[in-house]
C-alpha cells in the first residue's frame, strides 16, 4: 500500500506561487523556503503537501490533474470565489446551478485551473 506524499504543481516561480497558495488555504510555507528557490513547499498537518517545482517551460494546455476546494465551516463558496478574486485568481468557467449546485472554476496567477465548490453546510442544506 502506498499514500500520496505530496502533490507537485510545477511552475515559473514557485516561490510566489506558493505564497499565494498559502493565502488562498491559510498554510504555512515550509521553513526556510524564499524567494528563488527552486522548490517551495506548504505544509499541512498531515499529507499531502503541496510542493512547488520550478520548470522551464510555460503552461500551455488545460491541466491533467487539478485541486477542488471547499469553503470551510462559516464560508461560503459565493464568499471564497470572491476571495480568491481578490487574492489575484481569476474566473474561468461558471458551473453553478439553480439550487446552489455546481462549482466555479478558477485560475491562479500561473494560470492553473482549480475549482471552489460548496462547503459541507451547503451541500447538507
Amino acid at each position: 500500500m502506498i499514500e500520496i506524499q505530496c502533490v507537485t504543481v510545477d511552475c515559473a516561480d514557485p516561490y510566489t506561487l506558493a505564497t499565494w497558495w498559502g493565502q488562498a488555504l491559510g498554510l504555512p510555507l515550509g521553513e526556510g523556503d524564499k524567494p528563488g528557490d527552486e522548490e517551495v513547499m506548504l505544509r499541512t498537518e498531515r499529507y499531502p503537501f503541496l510542493l512547488f517545482i520550478r520548470v522551464p517551460e510555460g503552461k500551455s494546455v488545460k491541466n491533467r490533474l487539478h485541486l477542488d476546494v471547499s469553503a470551510t465551516p462559516g464560508s461560503t463558496r459565493e464568499q471564497e470565489v470572491e476571495r480568491l478574486l481578490g487574492l489575484g485568481a481569476r474566473l474561468h468557467a461558471d458551473h453553478r446551478a439553480a439550487g446552489g449546485k455546481g462549482w466555479v472554476t478558477m485560475l491562479d496567477p500561473e494560470g492553473n485551473e482549480f475549482c471552489v465548490c460548496r462547503s459541507q453546510a451547503e451541500r447538507e442544506a
